[in-house]
């Protein structure tokens, strides 16, 4: 009993305590707050007509344009783009039904590092989904955030503390957590920097000598039988839509991507319109030519050096017709129908990770180091502690 009234206490003080940003409350989920603050620029001196010699003028403005640069770089990092808003997130948010229907296995390596933890230890998981690994060790208490709505109303109405985030700003306080875990989220980040600040938010979140468990797809794949089902985005398609920088040129010693199993299907969400209907055809077009140079022109050496992919997500017909929301993405062209199946068929954005990749984003890090690394179902998997 008194154990009982001990955990009630707390998870009443981490629900009003947890956050850096002011949260909206939406029934029992949480929506975070964005919010930016204006700079105050104070001049010391007597007088309002204060004047500065040149060498504290020059300074001032270095120190201006760093703190500029600074804060336009992390704006560029946070500002989510078009590829991961169409083939992630309103995928997720229309799918997230099913989704959730085939997400209850516990992959043996999370629930062993989530059992390791000490009692009492506070877990961040970023990137929750239907929140499946909430609430998995008794003896620790969870806090889960994901960017579909959807998703999180599934882990509210199972009772867990949730709210919606973006894992590239997460509104946690900075070194509140005994641990956090981002499980198969970074692979679908499209860029470096944005995989890179994501890791950094699960790092700041922590304590000092807190965990971090990450785990993303892997190119060495061990299941090859499905990997036709993928649709490579072409050289084109990723300088559009991906940036400079990515794709990464693998080197000739990386091993042939293989595929992920894909025994999952799918339901449904809001309908979202897409006002960008030029932009849509445009993305259509170059989806058409992805195909066509996955059945044609996809040698092992081309296989060798891709790692941007639109992965599959069959929702069959029966489930399709509860809402609108695949009408919707089949009218904005986000989605296309296979009556072979059966299914509306989605696409969804995954930057599969080479080996060591994980690895070199957190080279540069001061403040965590890598404790454990392995490869696990495909994925590959890091653990950090925090060291500052």
């Amino acid at each position: 009993m008194f154990c009982n009234i001990l955990k009630a206490s707390r998870c009443y003080y981490l629900s009003r305590e947890a956050f850096r940003l002011p949260s909206v409350i939406i029934g029992s989920v949480s929506y975070s707050g964005i919010f930016t603050t204006m700079r105050e620029v104070k001049v010391k001196g007597a007088s309002g007509f204060c004047s500065l010699d040149s060498g504290e003028e020059s300074q001032i403005l270095q120190s201006e344009s760093a703190s500029d640069s600074h804060r336009q770089a992390s704006l560029n990092v946070q500002f989510t783009p078009e590829i991961e808003k169409k083939y992630v997130h309103h995928v997720y948010d229309a799918i997230a039904p099913h989704f959730s229907s085939t997400r209850f296995a516990k992959w043996p390596k999370v629930a062993n590092f989530l059992s390791s933890l000490p009692s009492g230890s506070l877990v961040l998981d970023a990137g929750c989904g239907n929140g499946k690994y909430l609430g998995f060790n008794p003896d620790c208490f969870f806090i889960g955030c994901d960017i579909s709505a959807p998703l999180i109303k599934i882990c509210a109405d199972r009772g867990h503390e949730v709210l919606v985030a973006d894992a590239v700003d997460l509104p946690y306080r900075t070194g509140f957590g005994d641990a956090a875990i981002s499980i198969a989220v970074l692979h679908h980040l499209s860029t470096e920097g944005r995989r890179k600040k994501a890791i950094e938010e699960l790092i700041r979140v922590v304590r000092k000598g807190g965990l971090v468990l990450i785990t993303v797809w892997a190119v060495e794949q061990e299941d090859k039988s499905l990997v036709a089902k993928w649709t490579p985005l072409t050289e084109k398609y990723g300088e559009e839509w991906i940036g400079p920088g990515s794709p990464h040129v693998r080197s000739p010693s990386s091993r042939t991507l293989q595929s992920i199993p894909e025994t999952e299907e799918s339901s449904l969400g809001e309908c979202k319109k897409e006002s960008d209907q030029s932009a849509t055809q445009s993305l259509q077009e170059k989806t058409s030519q992805s195909e066509s140079y996955l059945g044609t022109s996809c040698d092992v050496k081309d296989a060798n050096d891709q790692q941007e992919y639109f992965v599959p997500w069959h929702l069959p017909y029966h489930r399709a017709e509860v809402s609108g929301a695949s009408a919707c993405a089949l009218a904005n062209g986000l989605a296309k129908k296979d009556d072979k199946k059966g299914a509306v068929v989605y696409n969804r954005y995954y930057h599969v990770f080479i080996e060591g990749e994980l690895e070199r984003l957190v080279a540069g890090m001061k403040d965590a180091v890598i404790v454990d690394r392995f490869f696990d179902k495909s994925n590959w998997c890091i653990v950090l502690k925090k060291t500052l």
